[in-house]
């Protein structure tokens, strides 16, 4: 089996005696020993079972397993959300005075780590912009340890080269980690251009139906070895349910992201020639800055676009107030299409310059575009704009 929707499906755990066709839950704490010699050689890993839950189960393990294929990566291991994921990557391969170079425009929480938390454990983060890209170099310093990016990154839609980053990293034998989150495996595989370590909020497409919480990291078998023993320790497991929950829906999930790109293309299309729009980014429009960039690594342009509505924050808390079929709300990735305004809301609390720094402008939208009927949409947002 290579094909990727074929992998999504038929990766299973093991039949039990009941001969089930599709996978049941694991909803258990712990699981049980023959006897004394199996207890002591499952606890010294000389046998590949299942302890307590909070290290592995079989529902988790199999949502892993189809994640770790997707990605073409060789080992991984699932958290509770997406921030325990990064979170834990990023405690687990750091030591006090290493050094983090980023993209600037990543997700508030990681930046909140990045700014508030590192720096308790001497830990810096440096910045660089993404039409700066070219000059990453420049901000390696000694003790850097890790180059992390997004791409497409949120809310502002930056396509990053995958690449050149990979090439970059491999010139410094940096760490190389990528947040996958708004591409999904199937629209991009990180891992083919040198990423070390693929982190996920499972909570978005990967779930896709605004559900449950999840966070997953693949890559190099002996990084996620060390990962796992610092989340065994510290706990930030996935439940088994979210994981039973999150592998039904990988079985969906190219049918389901090729939908979304469909629709959100048009929707890009649609918004780009509104005369109450100033500007539109999504990644496979033909004006986006990084469109050569998106069409070589991605299969397709994702479902989120960035619009600035004309009439600065005013004008994006009027578009949210007229908008009647869309929902407001700060998830994404799901099956109803959603709208935020980042400036009014999710950054509201950042002066104009530090919104603009990270690509946060007056009026932006950001749209999750769902898999509502088009027209549907499209009407939504046009009575909404005009």
């Amino acid at each position: 089996m290579e094909n990727f929707e074929t992998l999504a499906i038929r990766t299973q755990t093991e039949r039990t005696q009941f001969d089930e066709h599709s996978t049941p839950l694991y909803l258990t704490s712990s699981f049980v020993f023959e006897d004394a010699e199996d207890m002591r050689a499952s606890f010294a890993e000389e046998k590949d079972k299942n302890l307590y839950s909070r290290f592995s189960n079989p529902n988790v393990t199999e949502f892993v397993d189809k994640m770790v294929k997707m990605e073409g990566a060789e080992s991984g291991y699932a958290f509770a959300t997406g921030m325990a994921a990064i979170y834990s990557t990023f405690a687990t391969l750091l030591n006090a005075g290493h050094h983090i170079v980023s993209c600037q425009s990543v997700f508030g929480s990681t930046h909140t780590l990045f700014t508030k938390y590192f720096p308790k454990w001497n830990i810096e983060t440096t910045y660089f912009k993404a039409e700066d890209a070219e000059n990453v170099e420049q901000y390696i310093q000694p003790n850097t340890k890790v180059l992390y990016l997004e791409t497409p990154t949120n809310p502002a839609i930056e396509v990053l080269d995958l690449e050149f980053f990979g090439q970059i990293a491999k010139k410094h034998n940096l760490l190389f980690i990528v947040d996958n989150c708004f591409a999904t495996p199937y629209l991009q595989q990180p891992i083919k251009y040198g990423a070390d370590i693929v982190v996920h909020s499972a909570t978005k497409l990967i779930d896709g139906q605004g559900r449950v919480l999840g966070g997953v990291a693949v890559g190099k078998a002996d990084l996620i070895r060390e990962i796992y023993l610092f989340a065994r320790n510290t706990g930030p497991a996935m439940s088994p349910f979210n994981a039973w929950v999150l592998s039904k829906s990988l079985e969906t999930l190219a049918i389901r992201v090729e939908k979304h790109c469909e629709n959100a293309l048009k929707v890009a299309e649609f918004l780009e020639n509104h005369p109450n729009v100033e500007l539109v980014k999504y990644p496979f429009l033909k004006s986006h800055p990084s469109y050569e960039i998106a069409k070589k690594q991605m299969k397709l342009g994702g479902n989120i676009v960035a619009f600035e509505v004309k009439g600065g924050i005013e004008g994006g808390r009027n578009f949210l107030n007229r908008i009647k079929i869309c929902s407001l709300s700060a998830n994404l990735g799901d099956t109803r299409t959603i709208v935020t305004h980042p400036a009014s809301t999710t950054h509201s609390k950042l002066s104009d310059e530090e919104r603009n720094e990270v690509g946060i402008t007056a009026g932006l939208v950001r749209c999750s575009v769902g898999l509502e009927n088009i027209d549907d949409i499209l009407g939504d947002l046009k009575q909404a704009l005009d």
